[in-house]
């Protein structure tokens, strides 16, 4: 897969916004894959102790460092980074959003552009991203899975996607005090302005997951339940964003435990205790058999039995980790905490050299 080199195409109408915040060499190879590929790329970082607004800036990259007295999120970034690029002398017509631990595949801005050019119904387009080492963790490998949707119209595109600057101006640009799901929720406003949403079967970017530990697995869980819940709240009615996901989590971990209490304690009253107690392990194996389910089922694809056995059973523990997100949504509201960033990688990067600097310089 070539990623980088001279043949890469010049995108006079694209400008680029990459978000990020302690990323260390992740940074480096992102802007090193679109810095000259691109009209304007203005890195926007959240409050980082490494060096990475030194090294955007000595890669050739426009900075906005986003003021501390607000929350961080990922909307607000892009949204600064967007309202950068529209102060240019000459502000381009499509947006390329990118997450700093990403890296562009060659020919991918071209191939951006041309589809919204082709196609003036659509606001945004995205393709397929990709783990950078799969290999290195059940996570990474799953997480790469994640991403490995269909191509055509969609209602959703990820964090790296492009768009037309227009119809993002239409519609407000991200919401801000969104904290996880702001794409998705983007995306929503958009198709119900009249917009469309375009999936493309090419590949898009490399992202290094950087993921090894079961912790970091189950915050990022957390983040996307409470995320989940935010956006259909927000968008409302049975079409929103995430609805099915948030019911998921909620039947599979509240509903259960409910139903297990229930039809035990009937089964032992009304039928003895023998019944009672096979009915309470009949009714414990359920979550079982649905991660058995699930892994039967994605089987084929994955090629690997042990691997989607590890599909299954983390996607019925992330039921749980779904509502622990629902139920940190509920109390910040009830304590009227603001909006925050949450966070999976754990520490920072090390820090990264900065390229020397010229003669001239």
């Amino acid at each position: 897969m070539n990623l980088t080199g001279d043949s890469a195409i010049r995108n006079p109408d694209v400008g680029v916004v990459v978000i990020g915040r302690n990323e260390g060499d992740r940074l480096r190879k992102c802007l090193e894959s679109v810095i000259g590929r691109a009209e304007m790329v203005v890195y926007v970082d959240s409050g980082s102790s490494d060096s990475s607004v030194e090294l955007a800036r000595s890669l050739g990259a426009e900075v906005v460092e986003l003021d501390a007295s607000a929350p961080f999120t990922a909307a607000r970034g892009r949204n600064e980074g967007f309202a950068r690029l529209n102060r240019a002398s000459r502000p381009p017509r499509f947006v390329q959003f990118v997450d700093g631990d990403c890296e562009f595949v060659e020919g991918w801005l071209d191939e951006a552009r041309r589809a919204l050019e082709a196609r003036p119904d659509v606001a945004i387009t995205c393709g397929r991203r990709r783990e950078r080492f799969p290999e290195a963790s059940v996570y990474n490998r799953l997480a790469d899975l994640e991403w490995d949707r269909p191509a055509g119209e969609a209602e959703s595109c990820g964090g790296d996607s492009m768009v037309r600057a227009e119809a993002m101006t239409s519609v407000g640009g991200f919401d801000p005090s969104v904290a996880a799901g702001e794409e998705p929720e983007l995306c929503f406003r958009l198709r119900r302005a009249g917009w469309k949403v375009l999936r493309l079967g090419g590949e898009m970017t490399l992202h290094d997951m950087a993921m090894t530990r079961f912790g970091q697995w189950w915050r990022r869980r957390v983040r996307g339940g409470r995320g989940a819940l935010d956006v259909a709240l927000r968008c409302g009615g049975p079409s929103a964003p995430f609805v099915r996901q948030v019911r998921s989590a909620r039947v599979w971990t509240i509903g259960w435990l409910a139903a297990l209490a229930l039809a035990s304690g009937l089964a032992w009253s009304l039928l003895g205790p023998g019944i009672g107690l096979g009915v309470a392990l009949t009714m414990a194996l359920l979550p079982a058999v649905q991660a058995l389910r699930i892994a039967m089922s994605i089987r084929q694809r994955l090629g690997d039995f042990r691997l989607s056995l590890a599909f299954g059973a983390l996607s019925m523990v992330g039921k749980w980790a779904e509502l622990a997100g629902q139920i940190a949504y509920y109390r910040d509201r009830l304590a009227g905490r603001r909006v925050r960033l949450i966070e999976y990688k754990g520490d920072p990067q090390p820090a990264v050299p900065l390229p020397p600097r010229s003669a001239s310089s």
